[in-house]
């Protein structure tokens, strides 16, 4: 009688193990078949015949055997789980270091599909005649493009390459040069002659990028990370955090306002140039649209790291906020920080990177170089702006200087002040 009253009971556990199984599986072919979407209904098992919620028909030989298989096949499907690609968000604005920080992915290895600022394209697309853009459609249109890159799917960001890729071949892509992915040998394509690509790989002669050589290649790597210092909002991307085909994680970079302005007084000097004759004593006061723009750029990164350190369910454990004053100087120590929240293997390769471009002579750290003394760049920033401009920004954003751990100055000595730190030691929790 025993024996006859375990074989259902038996029977019942391993079902209940193979159903978690098969949600597993679906789980995971979610996230490597493109084709398949979140709305894919759980396919009927070998035992959809029997219910829970009534007796069960007794199995035949054939469901037992198909049984034991699978259960031989749990634990491996259990590793397939873990070790599902790793897809990286690298979000920051301009002048804050990102090209240098994106460049610690890039160097990964052949593991990795690293894409440098996607959203360039989508942004002058989008741009008005006013220099601006419209936000929602910017907002909507930046985290679609987002979505099918991380799939590896290039037709949506095609559509905003002008001119528009011809047979999914173009000569186009913004700094195609930047992205190691898209310049090696399986996506090099013959030179054609005649043919001139402005953004063309520097470490091999390659033909235009074919985009369907792109995709392939990326569908082949392990991990995906994209850097982008055009997505305003990171409330915004909440449907790739929960895209079950996606394994997120968003690292949010930020830099102390003052030194953000202070560089891009340099690097885009015809932009900036009343800034300059004010702080210099022009007769014309400061234009407040800019004083307005400064604040919105600033509200903008607050509140998107105000919703990250706050952890809410769709984010927890994929934010990260780094400053990038510790990027400067502790850079290996960040950097492995950033890697294994990522989940993804530090190399030797990056470290080697980051050594020999940590510590560069004067002469080769250019405005736009990734290669930099990256102490030094941290109190630069302090000598160059005017003690005028740094109490605008002051008073422009001083919550995110608060939030972020900067300090405030009260005066010229104090700005210049070399045995004064700027920054607070502070921890942001992951």
């Amino acid at each position: 009688m025993r024996i006859k009253y375990m074989i259902p009971i038996v029977f019942f556990v391993a079902l209940v193990i193979i159903e978690k199984e098969n949600r597993i599986i679906s789980r995971v072919s979610d996230k490597l078949n493109l084709k398949q979407t979140p709305q894919t209904p759980l396919q009927a098992g070998v035992f959809s015949h029997l219910s829970l919620k009534h007796n069960f028909s007794f199995p035949t030989l054939k469901d037992f055997m198909v049984m034991k298989q699978r259960l031989e096949n749990y634990s491996e499907h259990q590793e397939v789980v873990k070790k599902v690609r790793k897809h990286v968000l690298l979000l920051a604005t301009t002048r804050t270091g990102s090209s240098f920080v994106g460049e610690f992915f890039n160097q990964q290895g052949d593991n990795m599909f690293y894409l440098f600022e996607p959203l360039w394209h989508v942004e002058k697309m989008l741009t008005l005649d006013t220099g601006g853009t419209n936000a929602t459609a910017s907002a909507k249109a930046y985290r679609d493009v987002l979505q099918q890159l991380f799939l590896c799917d290039f037709s949506l960001l095609e559509s905003f390459i002008d001119p528009l890729p011809v047979n999914h071949i173009t000569t186009s892509l913004f700094r195609r040069e930047s992205s190691s992915s898209l310049c090696e040998e399986s996506v090099c394509s013959p030179v054609i002659k005649g043919i001139f690509e402005r953004y063309r790989c520097k470490i091999r002669r390659c033909g235009p990028l074919n985009l369907t050589m792109a995709s392939e290649s990326c569908v082949k790597k392990a991990h995906r990370v994209i850097k982008s210092v055009r997505v305003r909002q990171l409330e915004n991307l909440r449907p790739l955090a929960e895209d079950p085909r996606l394994d997120i994680r968003f690292i949010q970079l930020v830099r102390d306002p003052r030194a953000v302005l202070a560089s891009r007084m340099v690097a885009f000097a015809a932009k900036y140039k009343s800034w300059k004759q004010w702080a210099l004593g022009g007769d014309r006061p400061l234009d407040e649209d800019e004083v307005k723009k400064l604040k919105g750029n600033c509200d903008n990164i607050r509140l998107s790291a105000e919703v990250g350190l706050r952890q809410p369910p769709w984010l927890r454990s994929r934010y990260m906020l780094v400053r990038y004053e510790d990027i400067a100087r502790f850079p290996m120590r960040k950097a492995t920080e950033m890697f294994r929240f990522s989940g993804i293997p530090l190399t030797p390769q990056v470290k080697a990177w980051i050594l020999k471009n940590t510590q560069v002579s004067k002469e080769i750290s250019g405005v736009y170089s990734t290669q930099k003394n990256s102490s030094e760049q941290v109190e630069k920033w302090r000598f160059s702006l005017p003690f005028k401009i740094a109490q605008v920004v002051q008073r422009a954003c001083g919550p995110t200087l608060k939030l972020f751990g900067y300090k405030f100055v009260s005066s010229e000595k104090m700005l210049t002040d070399k045995s004064i730190s700027l920054i607070e030691d502070k921890v942001f929790s992951v």
